[in-house]
Formats: C-alpha cells, sequence, structure tokens
C-alpha cells in the first residue's frame, strides 16, 4: 500500500497540526479499533520527520486515543463495558466538582454559554460532528471554568477516552440532538440558580444518559460483529 504523504497540515504548530488530523480520524473511526500506528506509517503519510511523529503517537498516548504497553507498538484502543462504566465513574466526579463550584457562584462561564449556542445549532442542522466537537467543548468549558489547573488536567485526559468512544460509537446519532442541548441548559439552569444539588443531579443524569447510549451501542456493535462472523 502506498502511504506516501497523502495528508496535508495547516499551517500551524507542525506537531500540533499532525495531533489534531490524527485525532480526528482515530475518533471518526477511519483508523479503526486495533490499528496499529508506527512513526514509519505517520511520517510517510505526512511525509514529517520520526521525532515529529514520535511526539504525536506520544501525545495521542498519553490522552488514551491510543494505547501500547513496552517496547509495543501503539494501537487504536478498543473498549469494553466495565471500562466505559469506569470512564464515565472518573468523568462524573471531576465534573461534579466542577459543577458544585460554578453553582456556588452562580457563574456561567462564556465558553460554555458559548458552546451551548454551537450545539443547539448542530442539533438543527443535524450535524452530528460539530455536535460531539460542541458537546465536548461544552464539559470542558464547565470544568475549566472552576479554575482548578489540576482538575482541567484530569478532565483532559479523560475526555480523549470519551471524544475517542462518542465517534466510535457514534452515540449523538442514538438520540435527538435537542435532547443533549436540552440536557446541557438544565446544568446550566442550576448553575445559574446557585443551586449546586440541582446543577450536579442534571449533570448526572446528562452523563447517565450518555454512557447508556455508549453502552448500547457497544453492544449493537458487539452483535453485528457476531453475526458477521456466523455468516463467514
Amino acid at each position: 500500500m502506498n502511504r506516501q504523504a497523502n495528508f496535508t497540515l495547516a499551517p500551524s504548530s507542525l506537531t500540533d497540526a499532525l495531533y489534531q488530523s490524527l485525532r480526528r480520524r482515530i475518533v471518526n473511526g477511519e483508523i479503526a479499533a486495533g490499528e496499529k500506528l508506527t512513526e514509519h506509517r505517520i511520517a510517510s503519510e505526512y511525509d514529517v520527520a520520526r521525532p515529529t511523529a514520535k511526539a504525536c503517537l506520544e501525545r495521542l498516548t498519553v490522552l488514551g486515543l491510543l494505547r501500547r504497553s513496552a517496547h509495543k507498538t501503539a494501537v487504536v484502543p478498543d473498549f469494553h463495558a466495565d471500562e466505559i462504566h469506569d470512564l464515565f465513574f472518573s468523568r462524573g466526579t471531576v465534573e461534579s466538582a466542577a459543577v458544585t463550584v460554578l453553582a456556588a457562584e452562580g457563574a456561567v462561564p462564556a465558553e460554555a454559554a458559548e458552546a451551548q449556542v454551537l450545539i443547539e445549532a448542530a442539533a438543527r442542522d443535524g450535524n452530528f460532528e460539530r455536535q460531539v466537537d460542541a458537546d465536548i467543548a461544552f464539559h470542558t468549558a464547565l470544568v475549566s471554568g472552576a479554575g482548578s489547573e489540576r482538575l482541567s488536567r484530569m478532565h483532559e485526559l479523560i475526555m480523549g477516552e470519551v471524544h475517542l468512544t462518542m465517534g466510535r460509537f457514534q452515540a449523538h446519532r442514538a438520540t435527538q440532538g435537542s435532547t443533549v442541548a436540552h440536557e446541557h441548559a438544565t446544568i446550566l439552569a442550576g448553575i445559574e440558580a446557585r443551586d449546586p444539588d440541582a446543577a450536579r443531579l442534571r449533570l448526572s443524569e446528562h452523563l447517565d444518559h450518555a454512557r447508556d447510549r455508549l453502552l448500547a451501542g457497544l453492544e449493537t456493535g458487539a452483535r453485528e460483529a457476531a453475526g458477521a462472523g456466523g455468516e463467514q
């Protein structure tokens, strides 16, 4: 297979541009679960130096978009149900702490409000990819708004895997886009009302729904894979 310089990069930081391109390909399923990514492959596909490819692989691995054990090639991870439960337990713990802080002050971060506008527009347009991006931006803004650098770092690590699972299982396609937008609005309403209990409850309900959609997508994929295997 010819993998020579098939992809072009935007004129920004080369490593950042490479990271964004590979991240989107992984999240969108163009690079499938179980597929290997090597420095040589990346350097060849993008016509970049091996150290640049290595730096990008390390960044993707830190954020959970790739996995590798010692001296092993990096691969796109697959997820099982226990991992998704654990992922959302961790996510809920971090985000609950953030909305508690925000609701105590009645402070809705401007970036969260902006992301809410974007997700509502994406829902109206039926644009799945923009809806996912806006959803990630919304939750990231809530945690950033709490003002804790360490909490934000923890959340960034979690959200790499969340983004991957959302793209992999097409979770937003399993519900009305307006439903997700409405759930976000209720979280913001709890924050604005200076009601930490309400904000945490709405967040918990929202994350439970998101987790359950992912689990349903995982189950559907497993059934389809089993059916395809039986037909061979």
